[in-house]
């Protein structure tokens, strides 16, 4: 069994904090590292040990492999846990982490490779017999190539990158004449995105919905423990998450969990991922890609089912067994609001600025997720999440409305954010009814939904005159921490770098 004590997080923000909460819990060393803009950042006050690895830039910190490395080295971690983004699906990372005797938490690099190009995961998913949307052989190394494959396929079509996820290097082009343009736009992001130009071309379904299956794995078996639906989305990229998904009935929710599951034996995959399909309007299934990694919005999954994601890919990177042979049953709906800096009312632009008043809700059923508190300076370098907003109820309903109620008592004054935005969208009447697709937003979301009536400033004015006296009258500490601890508290923001 690999040595696991003390663990390096190589990430920031929310999902950092949630990873040191495991650690935690679990009796290990939980290791921060940190840019300069994020010296006061949650996850470096929380962490038992922080350490700065370079300037604002991710290239330059977060992203510069060597000097994560060797921080990791410095500091004597046993292991180091990717989070999301940066360098969870890197197979060079992990091959390096492999090669210096530093356990990675997550799948071996090879596997990485293999899933990280979305033509070989293609291919694996062909040899498990998993259906698939219709696409084009292999890489389209010209324009006149993928004038060729639009052909066979028949427009409209998506291009999008081998290399790629997240939204980035994708274009739908639904008639010949937008086809160039759009090829060497993709072939442009997909480059400056992963380094990697190749694009490859699909038939385009319109208007689908995005379920993904959470598998978890070890050396004997592989589990599949619900589905999610991922379908609210702005500019491919989700926003707003839930399980189950009214769209599957039994038989499709078996379907798609052992199809998600011949995928992982294929690869001999390892740990906690997710594979992600597109529902199409009659119900058929299709695989999108495969994510090697924990993703954003698994706190769902742990709601219905009880699990602890993250400890058990601790326990498999151990190279123990799941904490369980069979999926634990599900129980209720949870659903998830990514609270974002950004003004939806201005095309989803991003927000930065310094976060005067935060209140996020609490009560039965409801989880926050993290990485702010008040005083703190949303920077322009990284990902503008702020928090994960997740509730729980005993059927979706239930789950809606508390989630309407736990949007309305979440403050977040300082930056412009995505709250109101949440509060239309659950209480928008095809939402309330499940009908959802990758084009919800396109069909029913406008800025004139967002602005407010007189009542409702008249509410806001109310609200932040009470919590401003709240705040006058308390002391503000990161969740999870208590009075005894403000001296610590202000000794780790006076002295970031040290260890606690």
């Amino acid at each position: 069994m690999a040595k696991l004590e003390r663990v390096l997080i190589a990430n920031r923000g929310e999902i950092a904090v949630r990873i040191i909460r495991t650690l935690r819990e679990q009796g290990l060393t939980s290791i921060a590292i940190y840019s300069e803009p994020d010296r006061e950042a949650l996850h470096v006050l929380l962490a038992d040990e922080a350490y700065a690895v370079g300037p604002g830039p991710a290239r330059e910190s977060y992203l510069n492999l060597e000097r994560v490395l060797e921080t990791a080295r410095q500091v004597r971690a046993d292991a180091i846990h990717p989070g999301y983004g940066f360098f969870a699906e890197s197979a060079e990372f992990a091959a390096a982490c492999e090669s210096k005797g530093i356990t990675f938490i997550g799948p071996s690099s090879r596997t990485i490779a293999r899933l990280g190009d979305k033509l070989e995961a293609r291919a694996a998913a062909k040899r498990a017999k998993v259906p698939l949307v219709p696409a084009s052989d292999g890489a389209l190394e010209t324009p006149a190539a993928a004038r060729a494959a639009a052909k066979a396929l028949g427009y409209p079509i998506m291009l999008k990158a081998a290399a790629g996820g997240g939204g980035k290097g994708m274009r739908v082009v639904r008639e010949a004449g937008e086809l160039d343009r759009a090829y060497e736009l993709a072939r442009g992001e997909a480059q400056a995105a992963f380094g990697d130009p190749r694009l490859y071309a699909e038939r385009w379904i319109e208007r689908p919905r995005h379920i993904e299956a959470q598998i978890l794995a070890d050396d004997q078996r592989v589990l599949f423990l619900g589905e999610r639906e991922c379908s609210v989305q702005r500019r491919h990229q989700k926003l707003f998450e839930e399980t189950p998904s009214v769209a599957l009935d039994a038989k499709t929710r078996a379907a798609l969990g052992e199809a998600a599951c011949r995928i992982a034996r294929e690869v001999g995959y390892r740990s906690a991922g997710t594979v992600e399909f597109i529902l199409d309007p009659e119900g058929r299934f299709y695989f999108l890609e495969v994510n090697t990694r924990l993703q954003v919005e698994h706190p769902v999954t742990e709601m219905v089912t009880g699990t602890d994601l993250v400890a058990e890919q601790l326990r498999v990177a151990a190279g123990r067994s799941l904490s369980f042979s069979e999926p634990p049953a599900p129980r209720g709906w949870s659903m998830e609001a990514r609270l974002i800096a950004e003004d939806a009312a201005a095309g989803f632009m991003p927000s930065v600025g310094r976060l005067e008043r935060v209140r996020f809700p609490q009560g039965p059923g409801v989880r926050n997720d993290a990485g702010v508190y008040r005083g703190y300076s949303v920077p322009v370098h990284y990902d503008s999440l702020l928090a994960k907003l997740v509730v729980w109820g005993e059927d979706r309903e239930h789950a809606r409305r508390r989630m309407d109620r736990a949007l309305r008592e979440t403050v977040l004054d300082g930056v412009r954010h995505n709250v109101g935005f949440h509060r239309w969208l659950v209480n928008h009447p095809e939402f309330a009814a499940g009908r959802l697709s990758t084009a919800f937003l396109e069909q029913h979301f406008t800025p004139q939904a967002l602005a407010p009536d007189g009542a409702a400033r008249e509410i806001a004015v109310v609200a932040a005159a009470l919590h401003a006296r709240e705040e006058r009258a308390s002391v503000s500490l990161p969740d999870g921490e208590s009075r005894r601890a403000t001296w610590r508290w202000a000794d780790r923001r006076g002295r970031p770098g040290r260890s606690r």
